[in-house]
């Protein structure tokens, strides 16, 4: 690891902040964010949700325990950096196979540690989220600012991080058949169908709702994704083509698309929510439920107002709309992680009411 300060972030502001390099050396513009997980940096890193986006992780220490095979939430990482207090390059884990920066430098994503990641935190949660440049520390200030005003952040996230074609994950004795409409599908949400006896037929974002009619499923599941809920109009249309017709489950991004194709509005947050530590009160039970959450777009609350759409859950720290269904279409969605791996598992019973969706649709015909 480099023995003296190599790398700098330098944000749209002009606030600069020197670190120590790891990962892949290069430079690159991003959208800035903090995560405030205590664990789970590899799932962060593979997520897909976080393409294009330098991760801020508010958790001290991170790269302890390295990097699993079984523990990718996606084969080929799309994040944008990773910004880090205390790198650590010597793992103390069995279980790990390559250490956290040789799987950055191997998909070319940039680093930066020994910088003051609380001070970056509260930057980001004053001022709001905006763009970011990892470089060299001997860059120019003014051509740093120069780079950062010169960059563009891209709409087209969904359609380079989903895949290409149809592929298929299926489980022994299956009950249900789901296609799930991959904008950026993390693993473990397959993993957990599967668990409950489903077949998964993973199908690109911009499948028509013709050829998802053609495979007969028993519903169809919205996967999470980077970037603008807008920016994928043809998830929305599809929505409105299937719903009523089959059990709908959607999650973080798919929950934004529901809202959309129920004629519901979306923001974008100041800085948005990323960690495993978000309360989130159910509104049918009262239990209050602490989530795995990675977004920077919200459902606007007054907006769901005689769509069809009832809110089933609300975020205690901003009331924010966590979750909404339509009883009558067999749609519901939420706006956190029933699947994160490491944890939490609070809301894992979601996949369960998907699966009672679909025995009661197939008993009604």
């Amino acid at each position: 690891m480099a023995t003296e300060q190599n790398k700098k972030l330098v944000l749209e502001d002009g606030a600069e902040f020197p670190g120590y390099g790891f990962g892949a050396d290069c430079a690159r513009v991003c959208e800035i964010v903090f995560n405030t997980s205590m664990a789970g940096y590899q799932e962060i890193v593979s997520d897909p949700s976080y393409t294009d986006q330098m991760v801020v992780m508010t958790y001290p220490l991170i790269g302890n325990y390295g990097m699993a095979d079984e523990d990718y939430e996606t084969k080929i990482p799309t994040i944008g950096g990773l910004i880090v207090r205390e790198y650590n390059d010597s793992p103390s884990n069995f279980r790990y196979t390559k250490t956290l920066s040789e799987v950055m430098e191997e998909y070319q994503v940039p680093g930066i540690y020994g910088l003051d990641t609380r001070k970056l935190t509260r930057s980001i949660r004053d001022i709001g989220t905006r763009k970011v440049l990892i470089c060299d520390v001997n860059t120019p200030h003014d051509l740093a600012m120069a780079m950062l005003r010169g960059t563009n952040l891209p709409h087209d996230q969904v359609a380079r991080v989903s895949s290409p074609k149809k592929w298929y994950s299926r489980t022994a004795d299956a009950k249900y058949s789901v296609v799930a409409v991959d904008c950026g599908i993390k693993l473990n949400i397959i993993r957990s169908l599967k668990d409950r006896g489903c077949n998964v037929t993973v199908v690109p974002w911009n499948t028509s709702a013709q050829e998802i009619e053609g495979m007969r499923p028993d519903g169809v599941f919205l996967s999470n994704g980077p970037g603008d809920p807008q920016d994928v109009q043809p998830v929305v249309e599809l929505v409105r083509a299937l719903r009523g017709r089959y059990p709908i489950f959607g999650i973080c991004l798919g929950h934004q698309v529901i809202g959309l194709a129920y004629g519901a509005k979306i923001r974008k947050m100041k800085f948005g929510h990323r960690g495993g530590n978000h309360p989130v009160k159910n509104l049918q039970t009262g239990k209050i439920e602490i989530t795995s959450q990675n977004h920077s777009f919200a459902v606007i609350e007054d907006s769901v107002n005689g769509t069809g759409l009832e809110p089933t859950h609300i975020n205690l720290l901003d009331n924010t709309i966590e979750g909404m269904r339509c009883l009558r279409d067999r749609v519901f969605s939420v706006q956190y992680h029933p699947e994160s791996s490491p944890g939490p598992q609070d809301s894992a019973y979601l996949f369960d009411q998907f699966i009672d969706f679909m025995k009661e649709a197939r008993s009604h015909g």
